[in-house]
């Protein structure tokens, strides 16, 4: 159990927590909310030791490992998977197949586990980050938007993944459905203050709102009493006769805590900017073909007609050709065969992560907005500063003083003030804090013209997707309907063979290896050896708890047969005596109960789980004999 007591932290005159504290209980796992820059990432350096308190401390027991998935990049190892490897404990390092499986549900494929990790991408080295992390089994996994660098089957992979997790869990993202799918309580920083609740974010959020009408009708009603008494001071200060009940109205006005009206939170609320759009069809495309170079083509003859209004979503695995696609309908690109028709009177939005390279460093982000188009004033630039969070000076800031985020929420002001009846959107709540990406949602789901989006995140699918492109086994195909009749129509071709439960050992030339015999039996007894490890602790403890139960027991039913010889003897002394001792005793009983109650429950989960394993290998090892 961590304990974080009455911690205070600041940042030169900016406070960032106010004596904030609370616990991280045994295999909770805690979902972290709170606006942009108000302290989620700061908690867990806190936490980690990266970063010290003004005041108050964070309690972590001796020998409890925090392991926290970075953006840092190091690797040492000649390949992906001995670098994954390093990360195994001292009496696993001969467990290739443990890591195997994370590197597979996490995207990476059989022939990937031999090339060095400096031949990826920047997103997939952060995925082997996260493997390591996940290898090597810490007490506390700190997770910060483990999903920005994640595409859509690997996203529901670790879903299932860290719901299996047999420890404790902090995780910050932007992604609702991702965060409510996994944790047990949530934690939110909230005017500098922390509060933590069991259950969702639906849950906190909602208790939130409670919480602050409450004061706030307190505060009006407390106002007004305030307010009576004054005058009542006031008025009859000088009458003799009612000096008494002056003065107690001056003590009763003394003792009254003055509340503050809350500060108004600043939160992402804009809409885009229509245009008319005549027709009834918005693009067609017929026959699409690309590829990089002399690559093979990741668009190949892809045709389709996207009639007005409609919401399309791009889904699938990443660098299978999303994005390309997107910047082929957007006019981007351009096709190396087929072609692209759009509609006379169509005015396009396009926004991708790569297009903040065109901001201009030297320009503040409101004249970055104003310049965007030409009938934006002033005023109106500075109102949508404002709703992308941009309000008073913070509209000057250089664009090359900022943070990937903002530069991220100045390419959506700019898409705000420019008209369209078409917005193609590349993966937009990336950098964007959970209030924020619902306010997307909110603005896009009023949008009156037609929506292409890419994106993973599937409360967005579920919530917007009238159409689907998926990108599955080097494919391209449209699906008519909803995401959630794709789900239960299709799904994704290779979820079970990725399920951190149910896939098997993958050779190196990407074909499914069957185990022998001896390789089980071997399995099986390093379960049965773990299992033992992280068991029989807990065994003993139980042991202890049940033993000192039935000593306290025993020694109530002493107490009270002399409280009954007492009584009978009317001996006042002794009779208080015993109460005390008979209240302690009880109070002691009940304690170790409590102690015994979690005890067993971590003991059954723990033991379920390897249970789980055992059968599972069982079932493989029956199957071999037939």
């Amino acid at each position: 159990m961590i304990r974080v007591e009455n911690l205070t932290k600041s940042f030169g005159d900016r406070l960032i927590f106010d004596g904030i504290g609370f616990s991280l209980h045994s295999r909770e796992r805690l979902g972290l909310v709170g606006q942009n820059g108000h302290g989620k990432t700061t908690l867990f350096r806190l936490i980690t030791g990266e970063e010290q308190p003004d005041s108050g401390a964070v309690v972590i027991p001796k020998n409890y490992r925090i392991v926290y998935v970075q953006q840092h990049l190091e690797f040492t190892a000649d390949t992906v998977l001995n670098e994954g490897m390093r990360a195994l404990s001292e009496h696993e390092q001969d467990h290739s197949w443990k890591v195997e499986k994370i590197l597979a549900g996490l995207g990476f494929t059989a022939k990937d586990f031999n090339r060095h990790p400096k031949e990826f991408s920047g997103g997939f080295q952060v995925r082997l980050n996260l493997v390591k992390a996940l290898v090597s089994e810490p007490d506390l996994l700190l997770l910060d938007e483990p999903t920005n660098y994640l595409d859509i089957t690997s996203i529901r992979w670790i879903e299932q993944f860290l719901n299996n997790w047999p420890h404790e869990l902090m995780l910050i993202t932007h992604d609702r459905s991702f965060m409510d799918k996994l944790v047990t309580h949530t934690i939110g920083i909230h005017r500098r203050k922390l509060r933590k609740i069991a259950g969702n974010t639906a849950k906190y959020y909602e208790q939130i709102a409670q919480d602050e009408e409450v004061y706030e009708k307190t505060r009006i009603n407390d106002a007004r009493r305030r307010r009576e008494i004054e005058q009542f001071i006031s008025r009859f200060r000088a009458k003799a006769r009612l000096a008494n009940l002056v003065q107690s109205r001056v003590k009763t006005l003394k003792k009254m805590e003055k509340k503050d009206k809350l500060e108004q939170l600043k939160f992402l609320e804009f809409s885009f900017r229509s245009s008319p759009f005549p027709g009834k069809q918005a693009v067609a495309a017929s026959n699409l073909s690309f590829a990089y170079d002399s690559q093979t083509p990741l668009i190949r003859d892809f045709s389709i007609t996207i009639p007005a209004g409609e919401r399309i979503c791009v889904v699938g695995k990443n660098g299978k050709g999303k994005t390309t696609l997107l910047k082929l309908l957007a006019g981007e690109l351009t096709p190396q065969s087929g072609r692209v028709i759009y509609h006379p009177a169509l005015k396009k939005g396009f926004f991708e992560q790569t297009n903040v390279k065109s901001l201009v460093d030297a320009r503040t982000v409101e004249e970055e907005i104003r310049y965007s188009q030409p009938d934006v004033d002033q005023q109106q630039a500075r109102d949508i500063c404002g709703a992308m969070l941009f309000s008073g000076d913070e509209a000057l800031k250089k664009i090359s003083v900022l943070s990937g985020g903002e530069k991220s929420r100045v390419m959506l002001g700019k898409l705000l003030v420019s008209p369209a009846n078409l917005l193609l959107l590349d993966e937009p709540t990336n950098h964007l804090d959970m209030e924020s990406s619902d306010a997307l949602l909110a603005a896009i789901d009023s949008f009156e013209g037609t929506v292409i989006m890419v994106t993973h995140n599937e409360m967005f699918l579920h919530s917007l997707a009238e159409r689907l492109i998926v990108f599955q086994r080097d494919t391209i195909e449209t699906f008519e309907g909803s995401y959630q009749e794709f789900l239960e129509k299709r799904g994704w071709h290779d979820e079970n063979q990725s399920s951190p439960m149910n896939r098997s050992k993958e050779n190196m030339t990407g074909h499914i290896a069957k185990r022998t015999k001896k390789e089980i039996r071997r399995q099986r007894s390093e379960i049965i050896a773990r299992r033992s490890t992280a068991v029989k602790p807990l065994q003993n403890r139980i042991s202890r708890l049940e033993n000192d139960i039935e000593n306290r027991e025993t020694e109530l039913n002493h107490l009270n047969e002399s409280m009954q010889l007492a009584s009978q003897n009317r001996d006042g002394p002794q009779i208080v005596e015993l109460s005390q001792a008979i209240h302690t005793c009880q109070s002691e009983i009940d304690r170790l109960f409590d102690e015994l109650e979690t005890a067993t429950h971590e003991f059954d989960l723990k033991n379920a789980a390897f249970e789980d394993q055992l059968k599972q290998l069982a079932a493989e090892l029956e199957a071999e004999n037939k």
